[in-house]
């Protein structure tokens, strides 16, 4: 995809926009690690979590230097205290389009409580794979993160109706 000029560090882009340099960042839902590997060529200090024990394994391999878990988002507890929590949690690649079903809000709980207050949450996914904008935008509220702004795409295009893609910067209340 990079050779046909795909942009793979848009997610990491935007973040990194976001925040202070050398960031602590929760990838949650990393997959293979491309974007927190991204956030960590650019300084940030990146914890990625995934349920899929052959991706974590993938990220460990290509992108060492972050830590890499293996744990369910509905579930998972870093057992940080209040100053080791993340600045920002970023869930790219439709990582909440995979989550299973019900259990969204816990997710996005669970993600929320590794935030420090005033932390930044940034989810982004394709509004075509059956995951309304209107019950995220419920299961945000009911996990406690307020929306802050939406964008069509990472590099900050306007959101519309019509938009085919959502980027929700949400913020965990100080």
């Amino acid at each position: 995809m990079a050779a046909d000029g795909v942009d793979l560090a848009g997610e990491a882009r935007m973040l990194d926009a976001m925040l202070a340099p050398g960031s602590r960042v929760l990838d949650a839902g990393c997959g293979p690690g491309r974007v927190g590997a991204a956030l960590a060529a650019r300084g940030h200090t990146v914890v990625g979590v995934d349920v899929d024990p052959e991706l974590i394994a993938a990220a460990r391999a290509d992108h060492p230097g972050p830590t890499w878990l293996v744990a369910d988002l509905a579930e998972f507890d870093l057992g940080l205290d209040e100053a080791e929590r993340f600045d920002a949690a970023v869930l790219a690649g439709n990582v909440m389009t995979f989550v299973a079903p019900h259990s969204e809000t816990q997710v996005l709980s669970r993600v929320a409580h590794h935030v420090r207050p005033d932390g930044a949450v940034v989810v982004g996914f394709g509004l075509d794979r059956g995951y309304a904008l209107a019950d995220f935008d419920e299961h945000a509220a009911a996990a406690g993160l307020q929306l802050e702004h939406r964008f069509a795409t990472w590099d900050l295009r306007p959101f519309r109706a019509g938009s085919s893609f959502a980027v929700s910067v949400l913020r965990r209340p100080a």
